[in-house]
């Protein structure tokens, strides 16, 4: 080989490994393509390439565990999401059950990242966590027995003679109390929805509360048995909750949402979950606080 050709060998060597070099003290992407701040929460997540996320496994249409261990439904799909825009495949979610009475201690102890879970947004739970969001807006509504015709609205249950179930630590069980004569008597509290479901179906209470959309999903799933009222009396805008002072982690969240509400990946989700049984949304204006 000649000597001209020897020193072009080494000089593009060289040139390689110094921007080999370069490349590797300026890329925060940790080989996914996304970059980052460095020492912000999506920093450390898209390195790790791992994400806890928090839904309700109980939920259907929203957040419902299948015979394959996993959930599925409209907060599992917007999880989902946020992780891709992290350079975070599906398979690499966690995925970890946080039921209504435990979703602001999931996330101060960090047992999860974030929680997509039908999670209301109020000013008692921003003095411990906070939110992005809203990506949706429910509403309180009320599910009986199919031939049930005696309860009409939550003044039904001022009378005290009918038992409405709910879950401990839901804002749903909170409001049903202004409508309830005796609240010790009347009110039944289960850890989860589905054991609402079926105190009301074996009549030991007379019917179940929570968000319409909600309700939608045991409806659909029991058609001839239960039955939806169709008249919410609340607005329950949902959240995603994180730590309380990751204000970056929280805007990145609802820049995500901005952008699934204008490229069709909000409407899609919506669709493949709970377009069967509801119209799609429009996506909330999020609310940078």
């Amino acid at each position: 080989m000649s000597l001209k050709r020897i020193a072009a060998v080494v000089l593009t060597g060289a040139l390689a490994l110094t921007g080999a070099a370069c490349g590797g003290d300026s890329d925060n992407s940790g080989g996914t393509g996304k970059t980052f701040e460095a020492g912000t929460t999506m920093d450390r997540l898209s390195k790790a390439q791992k994400i806890i996320i928090g839904t309700k496994f109980d939920q259907p249409l929203f957040g419902l565990k299948g015979l394959d261990g996993k959930p599925a439904g409209f907060d599992v799909e917007i999880g989902k999401i946020i992780a891709s825009e992290l350079g975070i495949p599906a398979d690499k979610i966690e995925w970890t059950e946080t039921k209504s009475a435990v979703r602001e201690e999931y996330i101060e102890q960090g047992k999860a990242d974030i929680v997509v879970a039908t999670y209301t947004i109020n000013d008692t739970r921003k003095q411990r966590i906070a939110f992005a969001g809203p990506y949706y807006v429910a509403g309180q509504d009320i599910m009986v027995r199919k031939d049930d015709a005696s309860i009409t609205g939550p003044d039904s249950f001022k009378d005290g003679t009918k038992k409405v179930c709910s879950v401990t630590g839901s804002t749903p069980a909170k409001k049903i109390e202004e409508y309830v004569k005796d609240k010790t008597t009347q009110i039944v509290l289960f850890g989860g929805y589905a054991q609402c479901v079926e105190a009301l179906k074996t009549s030991q209470v007379d019917a179940v509360t929570t968000d319409n959309v909600i309700l939608l999903g045991f409806v659909d799933q029991d058609p001839n048995a239960l039955k939806i009222l169709g008249a919410p009396f609340t607005q329950e805008p949902y959240g995603i909750g994180v730590k309380k002072d990751d204000t970056k982690f929280r805007a990145f969240i609802n820049d995500t949402l901005e952008k699934i509400y204008a490229d069709g990946r909000y409407a899609k989700a919506w669709s493949d979950t709970v377009g069967d049984v509801a119209p799609a949304p429009t996506g909330p204006a999020v609310n940078r606080y």
